[in-house]
């Protein structure tokens, strides 16, 4: 006989669609207080947002977590996948993916079922890293001008910047998203006393390959940019490199294991970097 069809969505209180039989919960309307509702401190995952008239926001959670990041991730790639006609654009995040559609193309509630279709598919909170990431090694020169927020972090946390130095480079870091500008790579999950507020004043710019941290994640630039995060080092390698086939070098699942250099050290990686050479060792993990 014919098996049961794909749970259909469910419009919450907030205004947001979520998938009950993805989430594991009722298909009742989940409205806070209704008896079937799931509890307060159980939102339900995955579940849809609007992102405008031609965006549609996907969520697996609202924390940063590797599970969730995984499940942004593989669900991305099933997007890619399925080539939905009318889909323009998918974009991963650390905890969704964002899809942009032509909706003269793809009626909204059609995208809504498709993509409900897709999830049904899969319990994708527990999909494992994607397949084909590569882990780097790559140098970074700590403190002084390349990371002039480094002394005020150690002050803060009453330790030396050395034991910082050390205990940043032997976390090795995910790449859990790409975005706010060309190869700009969030890195995480850096231990507990890493979660540092960010800065009360944006800064106008900091230099290209700059690394900043907050809120346990570090983040890696590749071109010159505004920030509010605390820069504590900074790179001769660039993510990013039009000269470069493909231009960006990180991807989404990568490892990223962070190598500290003197100066004498960063200028000639500095130069080879300039001269067209590659500053960064990567090496397959599956």
């Amino acid at each position: 006989g014919r098996g049961r069809g794909p749970a259909p969505l469910h419009l919450t209180a907030a205004g947001e669609w979520h998938s009950g039989q993805a989430a594991g919960y009722s298909s009742q309307m989940t409205v806070p207080g209704h008896p079937e509702a799931p509890p307060a401190d159980r939102p339900t995952w995955p579940r849809f947002r609007a992102a405008g008239d031609s965006g549609l926001i996907v969520e697996f959670g609202d924390q940063l977590d590797q599970r969730i990041n995984n499940a942004a991730l593989a669900f991305d790639r099933r997007l890619a996948a399925a080539k939905i006609a009318g889909i323009s654009e998918t974009a991963p995040t650390l905890r969704s993916v964002l899809v942009r559609f032509d909706p003269l193309t793809l009626a909204p509630a059609e995208l809504r079922r498709r993509l409900q279709d897709l999830l049904a598919e899969a319990d994708w909170l527990a999909a494992g890293p994607p397949e084909g990431r590569s882990l780097w090694r790559v140098p970074l020169l700590y403190g002084g001008e390349a990371g002039p927020d480094l002394a005020e972090i150690a002050e803060r946390l009453e330790v030396r910047a050395e034991a910082l130095v050390a205990e940043h480079a032997a976390c090795r870091q995910r790449v859990m998203m790409l975005g706010f500008a060309p190869g700009f790579a969030y890195l995480g999950e850096l231990p507990e006393r890493w979660d540092l507020p960010r800065l009360p004043k944006v800064k106008p710019s900091v230099p290209p390959g700059s690394l900043s941290v907050a809120v346990r994640q570090s983040v890696l630039c590749a071109t010159t940019i505004p920030t509010g995060w605390r820069t504590i080092a900074r790179s001769p390698f660039r993510s990013f490199d039009l000269s470069r086939d493909p231009p960006f070098q990180l991807e989404p699942g990568d490892e990223v294991a962070f190598e500290p250099v003197d100066q004498a050290a960063y200028d000639r990686l500095q130069a080879k970097a300039e001269a067209g050479g590659q500053v960064a060792s990567r090496e397959q993990l599956t």
